[in-house]
């Protein structure tokens, strides 16, 4: 499925009533920005859920899931970095966290359900480690996990096994070149262009990358690293209802979702054959664990009473 491109919002506090992607998402109710700069949508009707897209630093997707959640209300947000979202930073770990916090204050969500991608998902986890009450149940799609370094190793080792000697070589260049100078917005976008191949189960599976712009990252990434170890102690216990799915073809390994469900006591869905982005591999996939959520979470609340 290729991705739609991208349009701007206008950045405004409080809620709209319509949105940008409304010529192409008839579904789309409104969109809305946050006091400080944060761009978002609604579409759907139906139970609450929030989407997490991956990164950081990368132009939201999330709206290719949007066809697997008809019958919610799915509300998704650009996090900050990116236009149409404000540009400034910091780019830390509870910055972004408490984003996700001030857009549910702006939608008026207490506590919805919350879907999180790659760095999405381990987002997610800092905000069920942090601020679990605002969060109805959890689920981690492909996330980069907390035990250990998440898979980062095993997950750049497997990336560069995967890509074809001209992209390694050109990656090298620009590993050179940022050694000396930042790179610019444009060499950024062909890094990421030229491996994301990799991420899919096979080359021959990649689609179009969705993206067309870049947030700084290396404060983001400076400071996942260093709040990794804080996690594990924090999410032994959690008790919001959590289920994790995840590629067996991603990149990123398995073990990054199974090792951190295990310390949560939360069920996981191996996907064969699937990469790093399962609902356009196999669509439906993603509905299916969401649906298996909150069927769980159900039957947990009835027996409490």
């Amino acid at each position: 499925m290729p991705y739609p491109a991208r349009c701007s919002v206008r950045a405004t506090s409080g809620l709209e009533t319509s949105g940008p992607w409304s010529p192409r998402f008839p579904g789309v109710r409104r969109a809305f920005a946050t006091p400080n700069g944060l761009a978002g949508w609604v579409t759907g009707s139906g139970p609450e859920v929030l989407l997490l897209h991956g990164g950081p630093g990368m132009t939201d997707y999330m709206e290719s899931l949007l066809p697997e959640l008809d019958g919610y209300q799915s509300a998704s947000f650009q996090q900050r970095g990116v236009a149409p979202s404000t540009l400034t930073g910091p780019f830390d770990v509870p910055t972004l966290r408490e984003d996700v916090i001030e857009v549910l204050d702006t939608l008026g969500w207490q506590a919805p359900v919350i879907v999180g991608h790659s760095w999405g998902g381990h987002l997610l986890l800092h905000l069920l480690a942090a601020r679990p009450a605002r969060v109805g149940a959890a689920l981690m799609v492909d996330p980069l996990g907390a035990v250990g370094d998440g898979g980062l190793a095993a997950f750049q080792e497997e990336l560069m096994r995967r890509l074809p000697r001209a992209t390694l070589a050109r990656l090298e260049e620009l590993d050179a070149i940022e050694a000396t100078r930042e790179l610019t917005r444009d060499e950024h976008l062909e890094a990421m262009e030229i491996a994301w191949p990799g991420y899919f189960s096979s080359l021959d599976a990649a689609q179009p990358i969705p993206q067309t712009g870049h947030a700084p990252s290396t404060e983001s990434w400076a400071s996942i690293r260093a709040e990794l170890p804080a996690l594990v102690p924090l999410l032994r216990g959690c008790n919001v209802p959590t289920r994790f799915v995840h590629g067996a073809r991603d990149p990123l390994p398995v073990t990054a979702s199974t090792e951190t469900a295990e310390l949560m006591d939360a069920p996981v869905d191996v996907l064969p054959g699937n990469g790093h982005f399962p609902w356009l591999e196999d669509p439906g996939s993603v509905r299916r664990s969401l649906d298996r959520l909150l069927a769980a979470a159900g039957s947990a609340t009835a027996n409490q009473r």
